[in-house]
């Protein structure tokens, strides 16, 4: 058992065995070596190991022979594994791509309307495929967690929101209210936002939902489901066309986000801390979510908003958002503030 296994990392055969009797024998010379293979191939065997690195060539006795000695497995034979452990994971991600497009294109001249996936690894290889196919636009709606996801908005946005955006696909979302009141979401929200991505915030999403350039998309074929997810793939029927008026009602009446700068601070006479309170309060967060993403007490932050009120004279609060707007401390006449830092 495990004969010539050395030569998965690239070494011949003979360089193989001939390594494998120097592991056992230090500071051997080429006759030592030789039984089985020849004296010219256990020669040409030991330069190709020292040329590789794979062994080392004292200089001669006083008989004029070289005595030879394997390097380190460990040091010699690990970068190695690691170039082809490497590659091999390249090549899964390639299969399992060139999958999701056989995949696709099968369903697609078959002329079946909906495909159905089965687990999460599946789901989430069509996911980064549908994204990485995009030409023109990806439009998602992202509920609140309730099962796990099968893909994280960290990892959606590491592996495909920041290539969509360098390739000028426009990327365009409807997200939960409540991912706004978890700061590391908050943060990654405001990143996606100032890399040109429009988001826009509502009370509910009802489904998680991915379309791509109106003519594919991809959603659970039951939420709540946390064991095995089960997914649809819908292709240009009249459910899609169905699909995408439902993702663009919900865009339309949300709250959209935008990154607040630094320079907008000079325009506005009330401080940042309160502007990005109001455009908090103003998208439907609680006075004790804003306190969390601000990193603040919620005593401080209703101490604030009252000294603002009592400031415009605004009797409630409404009258302090319609005055926010009104004045300019939001960024822009439909949108709202996220903090581009949260502490």
């Amino acid at each position: 058992m495990g004969a010539s296994l050395l030569t998965l990392l690239g070494l011949g055969p003979d360089e193989d065995a001939v390594y494998r009797l120097l592991v056992d024998r230090p500071d051997s010379e080429p006759a030592a070596l030789a039984g089985p293979l020849s004296d010219h191939t256990v020669a040409g065997a030991l330069d190709a190991l020292v040329e590789r690195g794979l062994a080392s060539a004292d200089r001669p006795d006083a008989d004029g022979a070289f005595r030879y000695r394997a390097a380190s497995p460990v040091l010699a034979l690990g970068p190695l594994l690691e170039s082809r452990r490497a590659a091999l994971h390249r090549v899964e991600s390639l299969v399992g791509d060139l999958t999701e497009r056989h995949r696709s294109a099968q369903a697609h001249a078959s002329g079946a309307p909906v495909e159905v996936l089965s687990g999460p690894a599946a789901i989430r290889r069509r996911l980064l495929t549908m994204q990485r196919q995009a030409r023109s636009e990806v439009c998602t709606l992202v509920p609140a967690r309730h099962a796990p996801a099968v893909l994280s908005f960290a990892d959606n946005h590491e592996q495909a929101d920041s290539e969509l955006m360098r390739r000028g696909v426009t990327v365009r979302s409807v997200v939960d209210r409540v991912w706004l009141e978890h700061p590391e979401t908050a943060t990654l929200l405001a990143s996606c936002v100032a890399q040109g991505q429009q988001i826009s915030v509502t009370d509910r999403v009802p489904i998680k939902l991915i379309i791509v350039d109106r003519r594919i998309a991809l959603l659970p074929l039951d939420p709540e489901r946390e064991n095995e997810p089960v997914a649809l793939v819908v292709h240009r029927t009249g459910l899609l066309t169905a699909l995408g008026s439902l993702f663009d009602a919900h865009f339309d009446k949300g709250w959209r986000l935008s990154v607040s700068g630094v320079a907008v601070e000079e325009e506005h006479p009330v401080a940042a801390v309160d502007r990005e309170i109001v455009a908090l309060l103003h998208v439907g967060l609680t006075d004790a979510a804003i306190a969390r993403q601000l990193g603040m007490g919620h005593r401080t932050v209703q101490r604030r908003l009252h000294a603002l009120m009592d400031e415009v004279g605004a009797a409630t609060r409404f009258q302090l958002g319609w005055y926010a707007a009104r004045a300019g401390w939001l960024d822009d006449e439909t949108g709202n503030s996220v903090p581009s830092q949260v502490p």
